[in-house]
């Protein structure tokens, strides 16, 4: 018997082996699009997030304005200066932040049911349809319990709905041809504050 000696590749063998010169290519263009669709797709996530987080600190912040204003111009009709301020300093945070705040201050708001609440549906500067809604709820009544009697706390509550876009949906037809994905998503935060008058 012979001991085994070095590993020899006959000629057939080293023909095989030639063919193999484009696979890469051919593997690249089969990963690429995946890449693309997991890079653009945590990137656009991360923006959404980042946007909730956004909103979320704007709502509470108003809310804490909120819940110290003067109540004794709510009733006269209209939309009263504290409302107004209210609305005009999330503008303010969202425009901090680097947040399109789609004309919002430009927007009048309508009063309804309960009475001391008011609706902004701001649509401008670019914003993806429908846009933002604020609502400023003066008179929120949070259960509670004190002394072991349960009790509605009046709050001020806060609410902004704002439209994303996703820019995911530019990325996910490498994939899946003719996929639909939905273009833009509805990002709500709300807030509540005790009253302190």
């Amino acid at each position: 018997m012979r001991a085994p000696g070095p590993l020899v590749c006959r000629r057939d063998q080293w023909g095989a082996l030639r063919g193999t010169e484009g696979v890469q290519i051919v593997e690249l263009a089969i990963v690429l699009p995946l890449l693309m669709v997991l890079l653009v797709g945590i990137f656009d996530f991360g923006n959404a997030f980042n946007l909730k987080q956004k909103l979320t600190n704007a709502a509470r912040a108003a809310a804490r304005l909120g819940s110290s204003a003067p109540t004794n111009d709510l009733n006269n009709g209209g939309t009263p200066n504290s409302i107004t301020s209210i609305r005009n300093f999330v503008d303010d945070s969202l425009v901090a932040q680097g947040v399109n705040e789609c004309s919002l201050v430009r927007t009048g708001g309508t009063q309804s049911s309960p009475q001391l609440l008011w609706t902004f549906t701001a649509a401008g500067n670019g914003c993806p349809a429908p846009g933002m809604t604020l609502i400023i709820d003066r008179s929120n009544g949070v259960p509670a319990t004190v002394g072991g009697q349960p009790v509605q706390v009046i709050s001020t509550h806060i609410q902004i709905s704002y439209s994303y876009k996703w820019t995911f949906e530019n990325v996910i037809g490498l994939i899946a041809p003719g996929s639909v994905y939905p273009g833009v998503s509805q990002i709500s935060t709300d807030a509540y504050v005790p009253n302190l008058d």
